[in-house]
C-alpha cells in the first residue's frame, strides 16, 4: 500500500522549519469568508474582515490554561494581544505549561509566553504586563474589544468582572461593553463561559458554583493534625502568626514559601505524617487545583472558538443565551450547555440587597468570621457598617482597633434591628456589598 508522503498545507515537511503562511490561513480564511447556515449575514463583509484584524484582546493569565489560549489565538489569526500575569515560572509548571522551558525558570511567564509565540506565528504581536491587573487603570482595561481569563483565582475573576461591568455601566455605548471570556479547570473537569457586562449573569451572579473550601478548625490544627495539609495550615495560620518572619505574607514569595515549608516538615515529622513537599506546601496555602494538560487545552481551545465567533459573527457564540458550557472528562467525554440566568440580588450588576439571615444573639465576630463560608460572598478581610454607626473595620489599624470590641458584643447589644440594611466591603473588591438583617425567629 502507498503512503502519501505530501507535507499537509501550512505544515513544513520532515527535516524543515519554513511553514507556507498562505497555507497556513487558508481552512480559516474559508470560514470568515463564506457564510454558513448560522452565520450573521454581514459577518463576510469586507468591513467585518477589516474590523476582526483590528480587534485587540487581553488575556489575563499566562499559566497552564493562559499558555494554551495565547496558542490558539494566535493560531486564529488574532493580531494585537495582550497578556498580564504577575507570576515567575517555576519548575514545577514546566510538564504543563508547555510555552516553557527549563532555563525559562524564575522569569515572568508574560514575557516569556509572548516571545515564544511571537517566534512561532508570523504576524502576531503579543504584549506581556508582568504585573497584577489590578495595577492597571480603566483607560487600560477601556482599549480592549474582549477580555479572556486563564485564571485559577477566585478572587481575580471578581475583579475582573466587577471592573467590566463597571465600565459598561459607566459607558456610553456598545464600545464600552467588554465581553468576557472566562475558562476553568479541575482535574478533568472545565467550564466555559461568556458574560457580557451589563446583559447576561456576571461571574458574581455565578459565584455560588464555586463552593469556597470547607475550613479545618484550629483545635486540629493546633494539636491533632492528621493530613500533611493540617500541618502545612498549622504553618501558615499558627506558626506564621505566632513568628512573623516577614512583616506580610507573599504566597508567590519563595523565601516566604520556603519558610512555611520547612516549618510543615518539622510538624509532619512530629506527628509521622508523610507527604509534605515545596510544591505541596505552596499549592496548600495558594489552593492550588491540580492541572491536566489535556482538560486545560480543551477548555483553552473552547475559550478561543467562543472569541473567534464573537469576533467574527460566523456562528452563535455562547452569550445572551446558554452562556455556560460544563465539561467532564472523568468518564468517557462529555459537555453541557445551560443558561445561568442573572440575580436580582446580584451585588455586581444590581443594587439590590440581599436578606442577611441572623441570629440577633450572634456575636458580631462569628458574623464577620462567616463571610468566608457563605456561597454568595467569599469575603476574608469584611468590614461592616451601618448607617450612623461602623460596626467592624479591618484597616486602616486605628480603626481595626477601635472597633475591635465589637466583635465580643451580639448584634441586638449593637442595636441592630431587623431589616436594618448593612454594607459590607473588602479590601479585595472595588464593590460594596449591600445586605439587610433578616433575624430568624427565637
Amino acid at each position: 500500500m502507498e503512503v502519501d508522503s505530501a507535507p499537509q498545507p501550512g505544515l513544513p515537511s520532515h527535516g524543515s522549519s519554513v511553514v507556507n503562511e498562505e497555507e497556513r490561513w487558508k481552512y480559516l480564511e474559508q470560514i470568515r469568508r463564506n457564510p454558513g447556515p448560522y452565520t450573521d449575514p454581514d459577518a463576510v463583509s469586507q468591513e467585518a474582515i477589516d474590523q476582526f484584524d483590528q480587534m485587540k484582546i487581553l488575556v489575563i493569565g499566562a499559566g497552564g490554561l493562559g499558555c494554551e489560549i495565547l496558542k490558539d489565538l494566535a493560531l486564529s489569526k488574532f493580531k494585537d494581544i495582550h497578556v498580564i500575569d504577575m507570576d515567575t515560572i517555576d519548575i514545577s509548571n514546566l510538564n504543563r505549561q508547555f510555552l516553557f522551558r527549563q532555563a525559562d525558570v524564575g522569569k515572568f511567564k508574560a514575557e516569556i509566553a509572548a516571545n515564544f509565540v511571537m517566534r512561532r506565528v508570523k504576524g502576531v504581536q503579543i504584549t506581556a504586563h508582568n504585573c497584577k491587573i489590578q495595577d492597571k487603570d480603566d483607560d487600560f482595561y477601556k482599549q480592549f474589544q474582549m477580555v479572556i481569563c486563564g485564571l485559577d483565582n477566585i478572587e481575580a475573576r471578581r475583579w475582573i468582572n466587577a471592573k467590566l461591568v463597571a465600565l459598561a455601566e459607566e459607558g456610553d455605548g456598545p464600545d464600552c461593553i467588554k465581553p468576557m471570556i472566562d475558562g476553568g479547570t479541575e482535574g478533568f473537569k472545565g467550564q466555559a463561559r461568556v458574560i457580557i457586562p451589563s446583559m447576561t449573569s456576571c461571574f458574581e451572579c455565578q459565584l455560588d458554583m464555586h463552593a469556597p473550601r470547607a475550613a479545618v478548625p484550629l483545635c486540629t490544627l493546633a494539636s491533632i493534625p492528621r493530613q500533611p495539609e493540617h500541618c502545612v495550615e498549622w504553618a501558615h495560620l499558627i506558626a506564621w502568626e505566632e513568628e512573623k518572619p516577614f512583616p506580610e505574607l507573599d504566597k508567590d514569595d519563595p523565601e516566604h514559601v520556603t519558610w512555611i515549608y520547612q516549618k510543615a516538615l518539622q510538624r509532619a515529622r512530629e506527628f509521622n505524617i508523610s507527604g509534605i513537599t515545596y510544591s505541596f506546601t505552596q499549592g496548600v496555602i495558594k489552593n492550588i487545583i491540580p492541572a491536566i494538560a489535556s482538560t486545560n487545552a480543551i477548555i483553552a481551545a473552547a475559550c478561543c472558538n467562543e472569541a473567534f465567533k464573537l469576533a467574527t459573527g460566523a456562528a452563535p457564540a455562547l452569550g445572551m443565551e446558554n452562556n455556560y458550557m460544563m465539561y467532564s472528562g472523568d468518564d468517557s467525554i462529555y459537555t453541557y450547555t445551560f443558561n445561568h440566568e442573572r440575580k436580582d440580588d446580584c451585588p455586581v450588576c444590581n443594587s439590590a440587597s440581599r436578606p442577611l439571615e441572623v441570629d440577633p444573639d450572634m456575636l458580631l465576630g462569628d458574623l464577620v468570621e462567616s463571610f468566608a463560608m457563605r456561597p454568595e460572598a467569599q469575603l476574608k478581610k469584611p468590614s461592616l457598617r451601618v448607617q450612623g454607626k461602623t460596626l467592624y473595620m479591618q484597616s486602616p489599624p486605628s480603626l481595626e482597633q477601635q472597633t475591635r470590641p465589637n466583635l465580643n458584643r451580639s448584634l441586638k447589644d449593637l442595636g441592630i434591628e431587623d431589616g436594618q440594611e448593612v454594607v459590607v466591603t473588602d479590601p479585595a473588591f472595588a464593590v460594596e456589598f449591600n445586605y439587610y438583617f433578616k433575624f430568624k425567629a427565637t
